[in-house]
């Protein structure tokens, strides 16, 4: 195990109490459904070149898969090291020089059975290199959107935002907006949400604030999705919607491939691959 000052420890500890409480409300929604689906957990250790077994750190990646769930992975790794030399160019704070990093954060992806229960992303993250900083956010991916549930999903946010920084939410939105964008096929992948990174901790007060907000992400989260997944768990759909579900989710893979920087991050850092891709559906298709 990689050694922790506070503020990772801080952070690691609420990354997993934050996932114990979603996989416990998620597999509730699986009981309400008539279903005994479970959460599978899986420990890793970040293995590559010149890492020691446990001195890479590592984390625990879980899934499950149930009635209402198509798939859900909720993982959380915390994770150290050096970063490749051109690697180390992109990311705030490191360099060649200085290319030593730290990283623990929880990802989320649920992919629904019923066409008219939304898929849903959320990551909140916590990052030293010469720098600390949090990141993170989360977004609303529905193959067949309706105005309440976006809106819903968008107050939470929105309350998290506005008790931490006046102009939060407006920023955050239109970064998620600008992030979740698909260019080639010129779409959004979904009806947006929040998106925020480099929120630095220069000192304790700033760490203090950052990580106040980031908590309330995950919060937000909580109170915002499990609503909506009742909401629309027993809705009657035909072929016709799970096909607009399945081209839906092409795009979705599509964007996680090719933009998605969690992706590229966790493939760049001897991430465990089952991990990094748990957020692909399934099942998808392209015309």
């Amino acid at each position: 195990m990689i050694p922790l000052d506070p503020q990772q420890q801080a952070a690691r500890d609420w990354f997993e109490s934050l996932r114990d409480r979603i996989c416990a409300e998620f597999e509730a929604i699986e009981r309400e459904a008539g279903s005994d689906a479970q959460f599978i957990y899986t420990e890793w250790d970040r293995e590559g070149d010149g890492i020691a077994p446990g001195e890479g750190g590592g984390g625990v990646r879980g899934v499950m898969k149930g009635k209402v769930f198509e798939k859900v992975g909720v993982n959380v790794s915390t994770v150290g090291g050096s970063f490749a030399p051109e690697f180390a160019k992109t990311i705030n704070g490191a360099t060649e020089e200085a290319p030593a990093f730290f990283a623990t954060g929880i990802s989320l992806v649920a992919h629904m059975a019923n066409p008219h229960v939304p898929a849903v992303h959320m990551n909140t993250r916590f990052l030293v290199t010469t720098k600390r900083w949090f990141g993170g956010g989360a977004d609303l991916n529905p193959p067949i959107p309706y105005d309440q549930d976006t809106s819903d999903f968008h107050s939470e946010l929105r309350g998290a935002c506005d008790a931490h920084g006046r102009d939060y939410y407006d920023r955050f939105k239109k970064w998620a907006d600008d992030y979740f964008y698909i260019p080639h096929r010129k779409v959004h992948r979904g009806v947006g949400g929040i998106f925020y990174d480099h929120l630095e901790c220069a000192d304790d007060a700033g760490f203090d604030a950052n990580f106040a907000f980031t908590r309330a992400v995950g919060e937000a989260f909580l109170a915002a999705f499990p609503p909506i997944v009742r909401r629309r768990m027993g809705h009657d759909y035909d072929q016709a919607d799970v096909e607009r579900m399945l081209e839906w989710r092409g795009r979705y893979a599509e964007f996680n491939l090719v933009y998605d920087r969690g992706t590229l991050f966790g493939l760049k850092t001897g991430g465990n691959i089952d991990a990094i891709l748990m957020s692909l559906p399934p099942m998808a298709r392209w015309s």
